[in-house]
């Protein structure tokens, strides 16, 4: 086959054909292998007039089939199969060649594949991707890491396909090394977390208050025209309006058949592990996996509320309350955003990453999951600091904030008082009260871990460290 084509993609499910028809679309000749021949003619079938696709299933005729030097994305399940898919391309590419790995692969994992290429001259980028289907299609935000020098290579096409934020593409060098999957994985973690406070504002709502889909639906919508506009807001506003076809009965709403047991793919999981290795303290995050953790425990929990017969506290609600909700959900988004932010920059530091936080921001502008209006107000803090630590520590994100502390305290208060479970409000409170505060009983910690394992202080008078010889029994 002649080397004619710009870009070739391994899994050409939906998201993988996608991405290659949105590259057609912007000019770009490109080629999709798949074990399956159905995808291979579905993606030429789909395959806009005027374009150049085409669909194999012999990967040597993908590779034969491309300029150099190649640039091949792969599509597949995180981890072994990955791998499977780099030993069957090595005997076919050669020094100076491209491979992507566009899924949620773990960072470590990157870095090793990262090195074992390396060694034969070939370029490995571990590509963090969101937006789902149509995102793919239409511009997905996308997160690269890996050899700076070899990115000039993937630099037109990937801005070419991706969203756009005020003109500006949603793609950027992340970094060197496993950044693009670090970053992607992080962003995740702020997923968890603003996923469950959306759900916490629900509760309060559906169950607290006894507002109907409707209620919420109209409520939400509100909400996503001000200062919440998101992605997940515009989503949540979906889910609340759509009714259940699978029942006769009149007027079932889909989300009341959910079961309340949530899935997750591992990311949030990882982006909590690796915070507290750094350590890089993400109480929300942690919270919000340990919440879809807990809800797996559906029969314990049918168990435990027979037992303790909660019984859930009536809240009345007026535009005073929902006012507050609305800037409680918007303190906890920028809490959220601040963890995982901070958890990167720390990242970016103690791995040798270099990632850039402004650009960060603006990849997920457009395109990703946790698109929002916030991402503006970072946007102006990092253009003062773009190696600011945490983003609590810019003055503008304090009037932020301290404009609607009182709102989420006034939230608590009535939601512990009603026995609603707001976690990750809550933690997002108790993170903003720690660290703003000079002083924490910390020293008494210290002093108990000097009394039992002579683990050692430091004073706030004198330079050095101590142990004392405290009184009584040590164990």
């Amino acid at each position: 086959m002649e080397a004619s084509f710009d870009f070739g993609m391994i899994g050409i499910g939906v998201m993988g054909s996608n991405l290659l028809l949105n590259m057609a679309d912007r000019g770009y000749a490109v080629i999709g292998f798949d074990l399956k021949q159905e995808r291979a003619d579905a993606l030429e079938a789909a395959a806009p007039a005027g374009t150049t696709v085409k669909g194999v299933v012999d990967v040597v005729a993908m590779v034969q089939g491309l300029k150099k030097p190649r640039k091949i994305m792969m599509l597949v399940p995180a981890g072994k199969p990955v791998d499977s898919v780099i030993e069957n391309l090595l005997p076919h590419v050669e020094k100076g060649d491209i491979v992507i790995d566009g899924g949620n692969s773990f960072f470590k994992d990157t870095l090793q594949r990262i090195t074992y290429l390396q060694d034969k001259g070939i370029h490995f980028f571990g590509m963090g991707v969101s937006g789902g289907e149509m995102g793919a299609r239409f511009g997905p935000s996308m997160m690269p890491g890996g050899d700076k020098e070899a990115y000039q290579y993937l630099k037109p096409i990937l801005e070419a396909i991706a969203a756009k934020a005020e003109g500006v593409p949603c793609v950027a060098y992340m970094g060197a090394g496993a950044a693009g999957h670090y970053v992607k994985m992080v962003h995740n973690g702020i997923e968890y977390a603003m996923m469950q406070l959306i759900a916490e504002a629900y509760d309060l709502l559906y169950r607290g208050s006894g507002f109907t889909n409707e209620q919420l639906h109209q409520t939400f919508f509100g909400w996503n025209a001000g200062q919440l506009q998101s992605y997940l807001l515009e989503v949540t506003t979906e889910v609340f309006k759509t009714g259940d076809d699978a029942t006769e009965a009149q007027g079932d709403y889909l989300l009341d058949k959910i079961l309340d047991k949530a899935g997750s793919k591992g990311t949030g999981k990882w982006t909590s592990q690796l915070a507290m290795d750094l350590p890089a303290p993400i109480p929300t995050i942690d919270m919000a996996v340990a919440l879809r953790n807990i809800s797996v425990y559906k029969e314990q929990r049918v168990q435990a509320a027979a037992l303790y017969k909660p019984v859930t506290g009536k809240i009345t609600v007026n535009d005073i309350l929902l006012a507050d909700l609305e800037n409680a959900l918007a303190f906890c988004f920028v809490i959220a955003y601040a963890q995982g932010l901070s958890q990167l920059a720390k990242a970016s530091d103690e791995l040798a990453m270099d990632i850039p936080l402004p650009a960060v921001i603006q990849v997920w502008k457009a395109g990703c999951i946790i698109r929002s209006a916030l991402l503006g107000n970072f946007t102006e803090a990092y253009a003062k600091d773009a190696k600011l630590p945490n983003l609590l520590l810019d003055a503008g994100i304090a009037e932020v904030l301290q404009n609607r502390e009182a709102s989420l305290r006034k939230v608590l208060a009535l939601g512990i008082g009603a026995k609603i479970p707001l976690g990750c409000m809550s933690s997002a409170l108790a993170y903003y009260d720690a660290y703003c505060s000079e002083r924490l009983p910390t020293n008494l910690i210290q002093a108990q871990r000097d009394y039992f394992g002579a683990h050692t202080y430091q004073r706030i008078d004198k330079e050095g460290v101590f142990h004392t010889e405290w009184q009584g029994e040590q164990k």
